[in-house]
């Protein structure tokens, strides 16, 4: 195993958004650097970094450079084309590798992945035309949602089909692009769970979050989560089962659908997100070491912190023009704000999140 990188080395962040932002904070509590590369001028976590690269993923000179002043690369999301990766790979260290982003950018590869682990989903069917998505409904019927194989995110790129009359439609709504048909989920309630899995193969993984979403853009992580204490340990091995499988590096977020209720819940996974994800920002105020804290510490070799909670805490995310609001937020007690420094609060985009804490009931 590779020595763990000391303080004063730097990190490289693909992605300027507001999760590079927080992972370059994380960095610098622990003496790290972090250098931003993003094609955005004014991505927020410009704000917050040492050293940042304004170019085009696929800028092959661009990308060489970063990896030449760099001594590890993650990524803080998903749409950036794997073959960036794959050329950073060549000259350093990228965590997580470019696997479980290839895996997690098609809808379609994610499943068949997910399926041939034994892991319960969505019934699904591949969409290529007008053709295959008649044939997909006739085979998984209606209600059922028609999503883009890739770059879909809060909601985008997705198509709701409550009969299978006029199926063009649907096609429309995603732009005829390849796409994947997923059975409506009568599930009782959304739950995730976030990983992290260190170069030596420690693991460890935060309680499960309860998640309520609003317009396709989560809106609120509570924990405790009302589920089932078996469900929790359920979600949490098969957390452990995707990034083994993946010989995965970092932290990981997995969304599952909750299926009946008590002792007879059971699991599908929705989806994974191979980076620091919105439904653990809550381990900032309610954790000793936070997933984005343990993001760094895996990626750079050190040893993985506490993932246990000392708090109950609800996640709420600011959007749009709630973040106009950020005077009241500042003064509520028990609440912690926790703003991303983007400079237009357009309708639907991510500002901030605010944590609201408690002790334990009980305690």
């Amino acid at each position: 195993m590779a020595a763990a990188l000391p303080p004063g080395s730097t990190i490289g962040i693909l992605g300027g958004g507001q999760l590079g932002r927080m992972l370059a904070l994380a960095a610098a509590e622990l003496g790290f650097k972090c250098h931003i590369y993003c094609p955005d001028q004014e991505s927020p976590a410009f704000d917050v970094a040492a050293e940042r690269t304004v170019a085009d993923y696929a800028d092959e000179a661009a990308l060489s450079d970063f990896a030449a002043r760099v001594d590890v690369v993650t990524y803080e999301f998903e749409n950036i084309d794997v073959r960036a990766i794959e050329l950073l790979q060549e000259n350093v260290p990228v965590r997580p590798a470019s696997l479980p982003l290839a895996v997690s950018q098609d809808r379609l590869s994610e499943k068949e992945f997910l399926r041939d682990l034994g892991i319960g989903t969505a019934q699904f069917a591949p969409v290529e035309d007008a053709e295959s998505l008649r044939l997909a409904l006739a085979a998984i019927g209606t209600p059922s949602i028609l999503k883009t194989r890739r770059f879909g995110y809060d909601g985008k790129g997705q198509a709701v089909l409550k009969s299978a009359t006029a199926p063009e439609l649907a096609l429309e709504a995603v732009g005829h692009a390849p796409a994947i048909l997923e059975a409506f989920v009568p599930f009782a309630r959304e739950i995730s769970v976030v990983a992290v899995r260190a170069p030596d193969g420690d693991f460890a993984h935060y309680e499960a979050a309860e998640n309520v979403h609003r317009n396709g853009i989560l809106h609120t992580s509570t924990v405790p989560a009302a589920v089932h204490p078996g469900t929790a340990a359920e979600a949490g091995r098969i957390a452990r089962t995707i990034v083994e499988e993946l010989d995965y590096v970092g932290v990981i977020g997995i969304e599952f659908f909750v299926l009946g209720e008590g002792e007879g819940e059971r699991l599908l996974v929705n989806e994974f997100a191979p980076r620091v994800h919105n439904s653990g920002h809550w381990t900032q105020d309610a954790c000793a070491v936070s997933q984005f804290e343990n993001h760094i510490r895996a990626i750079a070799g050190w040893p993985l912190g506490p993932t246990s909670r000392h708090s109950d805490a609800t996640m709420t995310n600011i959007i749009g023009v709630e973040a106009h609001h950020w005077l009241q937020l500042a003064a509520e007690p028990g609440a912690r704000l926790h703003l991303y420094g983007k400079r237009e609060a357009r309708p639907g985009r991510k500002m901030g999140h605010v944590n609201r804490v408690a002790r334990p009931k009980g305690a």
